[in-house]
C-alpha cells in the first residue's frame, strides 16, 4: 500500500468534516539498539541477529506526517478549504429547495392549479440540480484529496530512502499497517522524516 493510501485513509476520516480524527494503530516489539549518529533519539533502531549480521528495524507513522509537517499540514488546509467551499455552495442550493417549498405551502389554497404544477416541476428541478451538485462536489473533493497526498507520498518516500541508506536500516515499516502489536518509541523515525520533510519545503 503506498503511503498517500494511509494518508488518504486518515484525511477520509477528517477532512469530510475536516476535524481530524486520531486512528487506532497497532505494532512487534523488537530488541532497541544505540541511536544512530545525529539521529538522535528517533534514530534508534531495532538490532536482531540475522544470519551473522544485524537486523535494524525503523517504524514511521503516517498520520503524524500528516498532521505535522508543513506539507502535511498545507494538504489538510486546502482541501479543508475546498471542503467549505463546496458546502457553501450546497446550502446555498438547499435554502433555495426550502424557500420554494415553504412558497408552495402558503399559496397551497390562493394560487392557481397551474401556478402549483409550475412551481412543483421548478422544486423538482432544484432538487435533481441539488442531487447532481453533490455528487459532481464528492468527485472534485476525492480527485483533490488524491492529488494533494499523491503529492506528499512523492516527498515522503525518498526521504524514508535516504535515511534508510545513510543510517543503515534493513527494513523501515509503517507503524501501524504492518501487523505490529507493539513498536518502542525509540526506533520510530518519524521525527526525522518531518525534520527533513520540513527542511526541504523550506528550502524552496
Amino acid at each position: 500500500m503506498p503511503l498517500c493510501a494511509r494518508f488518504s485513509k486518515t484525511v477520509t476520516a477528517t477532512a469530510a468534516g475536516v476535524a481530524l480524527a486520531a486512528l487506532g494503530l497497532l505494532p512487534v516489539r523488537v530488541a532497541q539498539a544505540a541511536p544512530a549518529a545525529g539521529a538522535g533519539p528517533a534514530g534508534a533502531a531495532a538490532t536482531v541477529p540475522a544470519g551473522g549480521g544485524s537486523l535494524r528495524i525503523a517504524v514511521i507513522d503516517t498520520e503524524k506526517i500528516l498532521l505535522s509537517s508543513a506539507a502535511g499540514k498545507k494538504a489538510i488546509a486546502e482541501l479543508k478549504k475546498a471542503q467549505e467551499a463546496k458546502e457553501a455552495e450546497l446550502k446555498f442550493k438547499q435554502q433555495e429547495i426550502k424557500e420554494l417549498q415553504d412558497k408552495m405551502t402558503q399559496g397551497r389554497l390562493s394560487l392557481a392549479q397551474d401556478k402549483l404544477t409550475e412551481m412543483q416541476k421548478e422544486l423538482e428541478d432544484k432538487e435533481i440540480a441539488l442531487r447532481r451538485l453533490s455528487d459532481d462536489a464528492t468527485r472534485e473533493l476525492n480527485k483533490k484529496k488524491d492529488d494533494l497526498l499523491g503529492g506528499i507520498d512523492e516527498k515522503v518516500m525518498p526521504v524514508i530512502n535516504q535515511i534508510g541508506h545513510e543510517q543503515g536500516y534493513t527494513m523501515i515499516f509503517r507503524k501501524f499497517e504492518s501487523g505490529l502489536i507493539y513498536a518502542d518509541d525509540a526506533i520510530d523515525i518519524t521525527p526525522s522524516v518531518i525534520q527533513r520533510l520540513d527542511a526541504a519545503a523550506a528550502a524552496k
